[in-house]
């Protein structure tokens, strides 16, 4: 029986986190009779995705340094900062491919120990290092999502200058001519384009105060979301792989004497089954957001203040209804 390459059989452990094509599987070495390599890290030939040395699927040639000196001033700074954030998530993408690249080292170095013991928990181990670094490049994908809300208040705020510059240049046009031409005719006209550049630009400013709250709240919800997501996604692989840990016998044995015979490979089997299952079931905490808490605030101020109205209604009420009823007796 062939063993299985290393991408096929991490993707047949932890479905839908298969983002690497399949090594071939004709380089792949047989593995010894008596060795189940079912959920096997291990492959023939090293997976290309892995390596250290190979480049992410997001750099590439740009002008990203000539456009940052031609934005806007007004866009400017998030600009620098969103550009800043593409640079942390090359990092996170990174990280992930150098987990996974040392996860296949590890395995291959237990592998050519000749311990059946390190052999079998040093590949298990393995499984759960990718993994690890699969949580990285998917925490860097929810990174660029974040980042691409960030984009829409920079484009928003790209729209809002010319607007801005507009409403400028006219109040700087009619302050030069009433200098030299105080009583030219012009300036009806220039006054009339400068009431309306001004209520072209109010429209603009509302739209991106607008935008600008509503798109960074969900920038950073989503951000939080995803780190709350791989933080305890991480603590599942961490305890599982711990418990891989504990399956190997490290107690020192005397010179000449032979160790015991590793029977731990089908714990190891069922740590990973465990761990896949663990995975499979997580869900994001039902707990209170930050949007929906601002809301719910939000609602109840207003219920309040709907109340201390209602309650000065009624009190406005009863005196003038009191007052009404009041008669004025004649002097006796």
């Amino acid at each position: 029986m062939s063993r299985p390459s290393f991408d096929g059989s991490f993707a047949q452990f932890f479905p839908g986190h298969r983002r690497f094509p399949p090594a071939d599987a004709a380089t792949a070495n047989s593995p010894p009779p008596y060795r189940n390599r079912a959920l096997s890290i291990r492959s023939g030939g090293k997976s290309k995705s892995s390596s250290s040395g190979g480049s992410g699927g997001r750099t590439g040639f740009s002008f990203n340094s000539l456009r940052g000196t031609v934005q806007p001033e007004l866009s400017r700074k998030l600009f620098r900062l969103i550009k800043s954030e593409n640079n942390l998530i090359t990092a996170h993408e990174t990280a992930g491919r150098e987990r996974i690249s040392i996860a296949q080292q590890l395995s291959e170095w237990g592998e050519q120990t000749g311990d059946d013991g390190i052999s079998d928990v040093s590949d298990k181990v393995g499984v759960i290092l990718s993994e690890i670094g699969e949580q990285e490049d998917s925490y860097a994908h929810a990174l660029d999502d974040s980042r691409g809300r960030l984009k829409t208040i920079r484009n928003t705020e790209k729209s809002v200058q010319p607007s801005r510059d507009g409403k400028a240049k006219i109040a700087d046009e009619i302050a030069k001519l009433k200098m030299k031409e105080p009583e030219s005719a012009k300036l009806v006209v220039l006054e009339q384009e400068l009431v309306r550049a001004e209520a072209e630009n109010l429209v603009a400013e509302a739209q991106l105060t607008n935008i600008t709250r509503q798109k960074l709240k969900e920038a950073y919800e989503a951000e939080f979301a995803a780190t709350i997501e791989r933080a305890e996604k991480q603590i599942i692989l961490a305890k599982h792989g711990r418990r891989l840990l504990s399956l190997l016998d490290d107690t020192p044995v005397v010179p000449g004497d032979a160790r015991q015979p590793y029977a731990g490979g089908q714990q190891a089997r069922q740590v990973l089954n465990d761990c896949e299952d663990d995975l499979r079931d997580w869900q994001q905490d039902q707990e209170e957001t930050y949007t929906e808490a601002v809301e719910d605030k939000g609602k109840s101020k207003e219920t309040l203040d709907e109340e201390a109205n209602l309650k000065a209604e009624e009190a406005a009420g009863g005196t003038e209804g009191t007052s009404s009823t009041k008669t004025t007796e004649p002097p006796a």
